[in-house]
């Protein structure tokens, strides 16, 4: 009665087989069976790459839009089915079912007569849409995320990957990085907006096709880019590599060490009015009526809108930072830690502040400022999120008691000096990084390179065994 319940065992072997084909309708593997085992090949991308995404608008015509609108429902309907057969097979019967159980599955399907339209879709794109759901169960076992949900029509995105087998490019000689894309069972190149060109002589990997609510299509291409690193960041007169603290905040987005400060645009609260009014517009309209969809169409491009100004102001911003800067210092945030629901009193305050941390899209600019660092050869130091940056005096390293955030400003009890609250914050952060980076910089062996990314839970490791 006391004792731990056993967890239950999987079913294997020869039974396992059994049930799959039998209760499940998942074929053998027979036409694998006669042929000559063969070693994988590696899709990994080559030495001193990476691998990049271009993103751009394309126009299709009415054909080419009811077949793509046909390829995002199989793919959503093909994610489903996998995800309710994996889910039925452990339930029910105790089986484990992969990728490729799902993908001999999908065999099985096309010729049933109720959805023989699933071959109106390329093979190729509907076997992605099972390696995305490998992928999320992937995560999942992983402790990561959540079990994976049925995707719903308008609740999901509407998108499709073609790999290499899905598609044919062809180079404009004329134009190098611009050329013809056509996706299987089209006939015609897509009518893509070349807003920049790709590698000169590089074949794209893998395409993805989207349409978002606002009814736009884009394609996003990956490819394999040899990125050159810039030159290096130092103090004018020196050798050491010119630093700078990060500190993120909802008064001004972004504060620098040395006082700059960038403002928070809050999109949101600028369109408010206008979402207001198209909300309660929408709430007056009958249910699928054309009046309706009207308006979430304006709703769909008035966010569209927001979210393609905040990405433009991200990116100018973390490309800034990253080209004036050669080791760049933030603090480790807990993004999800900080949206937690708001409950009890003040929860109209938190549902605000929440908000306010949604529109400033910290995670985005982090997320920016990784990547960007490893492309260009720069250093991004992580600094620990329980790190007093805010609380301690800068000058003489007093730490002094917690500080509400409606404090912007501050007096050090100690040497007296007036400090504002993010900039203070901005240069504990620098000092602290660079403390952490020289740390990893003296215990590296002769002739390496110091990593893209540096954790202040890294660094301590790396100063015990030593």
């Amino acid at each position: 009665m006391g004792g731990t319940a056993e967890k239950p065992k999987a079913v294997r072997g020869e039974e396992a087989a059994r049930i799959k084909r039998e209760a499940l309708g998942i074929g053998d593997r027979r036409k694998h069976r006669t042929r000559k085992a063969t070693a994988p090949k590696s899709h990994a991308k080559e030495a001193d790459t990476h691998h990049r995404f271009y993103r751009f608008r394309f126009y299709p015509t009415g054909e080419q839009a009811g077949q793509l609108q046909r390829t995002f429902g199989a793919c959503r309907w093909v994610y489903n089915e996998g995800l309710a057969l994996r889910s039925e097979a452990w339930e029910r019967h105790r089986v484990r079912v992969g990728f490729a159980e799902t993908c001999r599955a999908l065999t099985g399907w096309k010729r049933r007569a109720d959805t023989t339209w699933l071959a109106e879709v390329s093979s190729t794109v509907l076997q992605q849409a099972l390696r995305h759901l490998d992928q999320a169960f992937g995560r999942f076992f992983q402790g990561g995320t959540e079990h994976p949900q049925r995707k719903r029509k308008g609740r999901s995105g509407d998108t499709a990957t073609y790999v290499r087998t899905g598609f044919r490019w062809a180079e404009d000689p004329e134009a190098p990085g611009t050329g013809r894309i056509t996706l299987a069972k089209q006939s015609r190149a897509l009518d893509i907006r070349w807003s920049r060109a790709l590698p000169a002589g590089v074949t794209p990997v893998r395409l993805s096709v989207t349409r978002d609510r606002a009814g736009r299509y884009f394609v996003s291409v990956l490819v394999e880019e040899r990125i050159a690193p810039l030159p290096a960041a130092l103090v004018p007169g020196s050798r050491e590599p010119r630093a700078v603290g990060v500190d993120v905040g909802l008064a001004s987005l972004v504060t620098l060490d040395d006082g700059t400060k960038a403002d928070h645009p809050r999109l949101l609260k600028r369109y408010a009015q206008r979402l207001t009014r198209l909300q309660r517009e929408l709430h007056r309209k009958v249910k699928g009526s054309g009046n309706r969809n009207r308006v979430r169409q304006k709703i769909a491009r008035l966010y569209a809108l927001i979210t393609d100004a905040r990405q433009d102001m991200l990116s100018r911003l973390t490309t800034r930072l990253v080209r004036e800067n050669q080791v760049l210092v933030v603090e480790d945030l807990s993004v999800v830690t900080l949206l937690r629901a708001a409950r009890g009193t003040g929860r109209g305050r938190k549902a605000r502040l929440n908000q306010a941390i949604t529109d400033a899209s910290w995670g985005e600019l982090l997320r920016q400022l990784r990547y960007k660092c490893e492309w260009y050869g720069r250093t991004l130091v992580i600094v620990d999120r329980f790190f007093p940056s805010t609380r301690r005096c800068s000058a003489c390293h007093y730490r002094g008691p917690k500080l509400d955030v409606s404090v912007r400003e501050w007096t050090c009890a100690e040497c007296g000096v007036l400090h504002d609250r993010d900039v203070n914050a901005a240069v504990n952060l620098r000092d602290e990084g660079m403390r952490l980076y020289w740390l990893v910089e003296s215990r590296l062996p002769p002739g390496r390179k110091t990593a893209a990314v540096i954790r202040a839970s890294e660094s301590e490791e790396c100063s015990l065994l030593v």
